[in-house]
């Protein structure tokens, strides 16, 4: 594995940084396709941009870091493609418990990971609490993630309160939904970027992105690099964010 090099960020010093950006990790096939190589290369390609992103983050102060890394709808894949990324995850999880261990990040996965086979869960479980402990940015990394899935499973819990008598219908509010979402206790992203070209949100975070500044590149993810990441911070320190007053 190439290790994560620091980098200055003094060129960032004047800017605001986002408290919690998001990105929808795209294009990985298209890079692969674009050099005739399988779509397991473009995703092992991203997995390396995702790990250099990912400390870079944590480097320049971010706070917490949402990368949508395997959605819902991405069982339907070829059965091939969707093997090869079980494989990358298995090696990233047991590498990250081996070489990220001195890392100050606090890993977390949202999404319903009880798709995913034995091992895969108990890395996950390993993984969080390892570094649940640490005092640096939150990673939350989404896997088997649908925006709407998390929404239903919020409804559910909040109708199977008020039906335990634990909430009254009076007490549903935006707080209420926010609370039984998974990413419960975080500041909704102040940014997200979607590299590739493509504009649409993939049910990423619906609820979450409410007010979120949106930044997309015209770059496959896999030839993302921190200067690209320093942009859309400059760019979403160029926008006036009012949500919904004057």
């Amino acid at each position: 594995m190439a290790f994560f090099k620091k980098k200055k960020s003094s060129d960032l010093s004047e800017l605001t940084l986002p408290e919690h950006i998001g990105i929808i990790m795209d294009g990985n096939g298209r890079w692969a396709k674009k050099r005739m190589l399988p779509r397991s290369a473009g995703h092992s390609a991203g997995s390396k941009v995702f790990r250099t992103i990912a400390r870079y983050c944590s480097d320049i102060g971010i706070k917490y870091l949402t990368v949508y890394a395997f959605s819902t709808e991405n069982w339907k894949r070829p059965a091939d493609e969707v093997t090869s990324l079980m494989k990358l995850f298995k090696d990233y999880l047991e590498e990250a418990l081996r070489d990220f261990k001195d890392d100050s990040i606090v890993v977390r996965f949202i999404g319903d990971k009880s798709h995913f086979n034995k091992e895969l869960q108990e890395l996950m479980v390993e993984n969080e609490e390892s570094s649940k402990d640490r005092d640096g940015m939150v990673l939350n990394i989404a896997m088997n993630y649908g925006s709407r899935d998390e929404l239903v499973r919020a409804v559910k819990s909040i109708a199977q309160d008020v039906k335990d008598d634990k909430l009254s219908v009076d007490d549903i509010d935006e707080q209420a939904v926010s609370d039984r979402l998974y990413t419960a206790h975080q500041p909704d992203p102040d940014l997200i970027i979607r590299p590739s070209g493509e504009y649409r949100i993939s049910n990423f975070m619906l609820w979450q992105a409410a007010y979120t500044e949106f930044v997309i590149m015209n770059k496959l993810w896999p030839d993302f690099t921190t200067d690209d990441l320093d942009e859309a911070i400059r760019l979403y320190n160029q926008r006036n964010r009012r949500f919904g007053g004057v």
